[in-house]
């Protein structure tokens, strides 16, 4: 479909990824994944803040608790103070050697799912990530989920019945059963004919759409909740990474992207690489659901 894509900010992230929309403040977060810096976008007054990180933030989801985020950092989990930069570690991630944390989403119950990428130091990535859940008692627990190179594409519908998620490299987005318990795991969307794309992140809108950005297709589709593909929207970039709705009526879908492992002469040409997109797509989104967990739980240093 024909639709005007603009840059809202001209971030230049190496790995932009993660973005989400906080109700409470009106303003757009997401992370730098390899420079390990949390940034924050107001579009009232077009003000643009970033904090940086102990290590690699992968992922993040807002709290119930005023101006706290909880972060999936490479290694652990911990909560962010947005005020006062206050860091308040939770746990080390029970991961596997040679993986990270990677794409995240808080689910409708104001629980934290976490993904793992392989990150080998040679030869090529291999499925031995997993998928983790942070409930609000801050225990950890891994998810009973097939195995994964590279997870994305988390994300839950409406009623939060339903988990969305891949392994990009398997080029498949799969669906499963959500609640207490996880299971029946289904194809929701198979993208094994896409040429020189993969799934990247996800959200869904109010109807149950999901809109998935796709690495190295220069494109952002939303597929209706039977899988069917409904929308095709071209980014201007060709590595966008993960949408979110945003704005004071959700009407705004922001999108993240990347200039990480771009040649100098592909970023001569894709001058927009690595900076964050808006469009309006004529679909509202959800209010990002909050982690329930309690920072005053977790140890200060």
């Amino acid at each position: 479909m024909s639709i005007e894509v603009r840059v809202a900010v001209q971030a230049e992230n190496r790995l932009g990824e993660g973005v989400l929309w906080c109700d409470r403040a009106q303003a757009l977060y997401w992370t730098d994944i390899h420079a390990a810096m949390l940034w924050r976008y107001v579009p009232a007054d077009g003000a643009v803040r970033s904090w940086p990180m102990p290590e690699r933030l992968a992922s993040f989801a807002l709290c119930v608790a005023d101006d706290w985020l909880l972060l999936a950092l490479a290694t652990r989990f911990a909560f962010f103070n947005i005020a006062t930069g206050e860091l308040r570690d939770i746990c080390t991630l029970p991961i596997a050697p040679q993986t990270r944390a990677n794409d995240g989403a808080c689910d409708r119950h104001g629980r934290f799912v976490v993904g793992t990428l392989h990150e080998p130091s040679t030869g090529g990535k291999r499925a031995i990530g997993t998928f983790l859940r942070l409930d609000a008692d801050l225990a950890v627990r891994e998810l009973p989920l097939p195995r994964v190179a590279i997870a994305n594409a988390i994300a839950f519908s409406p009623d939060g019945s339903t988990m969305y998620f891949c392994d990009s490299l398997q080029k498949k987005i799969l669906r499963c059963e959500y609640g207490d318990e996880v299971g029946n795991v289904s194809t929701f969307v198979d993208l094994t004919a896409l040429e020189g794309g993969e799934p990247d992140g996800s959200c869904v809108d109010r109807e149950g759409g999901v809109w998935n950005a796709q690495w190295g297709a220069s494109r952002v589709v939303r597929y209706r909740a039977d899988g069917i593909e409904d929308r095709v929207v071209a980014m201007p970039t060709a590595q966008p990474t993960r949408p979110a709705f945003g704005g004071p009526t959700l009407s705004t879908l922001y999108v993240t992207s990347a200039h990480d492992g771009m040649a100098d002469a592909a970023r001569s040409i894709d001058r927009h690489a690595g900076d964050v997109f808006a469009f309006e797509p004529g679909l509202a989104g959800l209010r990002e659901p909050r982690f329930a967990g309690d920072p005053d739980a977790a140890p200060r240093r």
